[in-house]
């Protein structure tokens, strides 16, 4: 589904994909929408299986929840959630790595993928996958950023941390320690740094956004005596924002500047690498983080956590993420104009 393809909505039609079935998605999928509020902002398809949901329903001892179980999306029931069977039979098995959970993950995701193409639903929310079981001749990547990324056709996306004071971008994502410095350059830099500035313009409506850049090495360089990438490739590349009128500011010292809460004078952050970013984030927005995947023609969003196999049918999860990440993609489809 391309944006402004259809005739705007004021409801969106938002999906579900299951993820792990052992992990705590389907719990916090039942979790998210047990106040039924929910549906006077979106409508809700889950890719999965209903013998998922009602498997944790049960163990929870939730009595007000219900679903409609529907073969299309095409056919869904507003004001309740919607579910879609996505294979024929499951067997729920919760905190253990199974093959039929990835299995299903993936048949989730396909089928959502070519409901978004196909313009039946108006975005996705992704519950955590397990990367290890969900690996297949069709599923060959580290993470649903870059399933979607390649899925829509597009060449570069940004993993982008959003929570309601602090959004953080990586410009290396899912790749090891040891891949950094050789991936890491000018022109990947001013890529992730291009597409965050086109986002908070486009997703969160800020005009004039002001951006800050981390520095790869400790204290961010020290001026070449702990490295040097930060004087030759991203101050420069910063001049280059700065002379074209972009509010981007930086290299700064990783652990100075979240000591100081200078993520609070900031619209977006970029941070050099996976954990640089997402330590200090989960740190301060883990219980309503949101991942978002900036630069797609579509929305997809997620709860920031993962399948947390150690706590999953206990009924302890905390759903605040994926609420988070529902409304997140409503909040998103309402910026770009996609609703009316």
């Amino acid at each position: 589904m391309q944006e402004n393809s259809r005739e705007k909505k004021i409801i969106p039609t938002l999906g579900i994909t299951i993820g792990d079935m052992n992990g705590i998605g389907p719990e916090v999928i039942i979790k998210s929408v047990l106040n039924q509020k929910i549906f006077d902002f979106v409508n809700l398809v889950v890719y999965g299986h209903g013998k998922v949901l009602s498997h944790y329903k049960n163990m929870m001892e939730v009595e007000k929840f219900s679903f409609n179980q529907t073969n299309s999306a095409d056919q869904l029931r507003d004001n309740r959630l919607n579910v879609i069977n996505c294979v024929e039979d499951v067997e729920v098995t919760p905190g253990e790595e199974t093959p039929e959970a990835g299995q299903l993950a993936l048949a989730a995701l396909k089928r959502a993928t070519q409901d978004l193409k196909d313009g039946k639903i108006d975005g996705v929310v992704t519950a955590p996958i397990n990367k290890n079981n969900i690996q297949s001749d069709e599923f060959k990547f580290p993470g649903h950023t870059e399933f979607f990324t390649e899925s829509f056709g597009e060449k570069d996306s940004l993993m982008f941390l959003c929570g309601q004071q602090i959004r953080i971008g990586v410009a290396t994502g899912h790749i090891s320690i040891a891949e950094i410095k050789e991936k890491l350059n000018a022109e990947l830099i001013g890529r992730k740094l291009n597409l965050m500035l086109k986002s908070l313009k486009k997703d969160f409506g800020i005009l004039k956004p002001k951006v800050a850049v981390l520095g790869l090495n400790p204290h961010a360089g020290e001026d070449g005596l702990l490295g040097r990438e930060e004087i030759e490739i991203i101050r420069p590349l910063i001049n280059e924002f700065k002379e074209k009128g972009e509010l981007v500011f930086g290299p700064y010292p990783a652990d100075g500047f979240f000591g100081n809460a200078s993520q609070t004078k900031f619209d977006g952050i970029l941070a050099m690498y996976h954990d640089q970013g997402l330590i200090p984030f989960k740190t301060l927005a883990f219980e309503e983080g949101v991942n978002f995947t900036a630069g797609l023609p579509i929305v997809r969003t997620s709860p920031d956590h993962g399948t947390a196999y150690n706590i999953a049918g206990k009924g302890i999860a905390n759903e605040q993420s994926m609420r988070s990440a529902i409304y997140m993609a409503k909040d998103i489809l309402v910026s770009r104009g996609v609703l009316g």
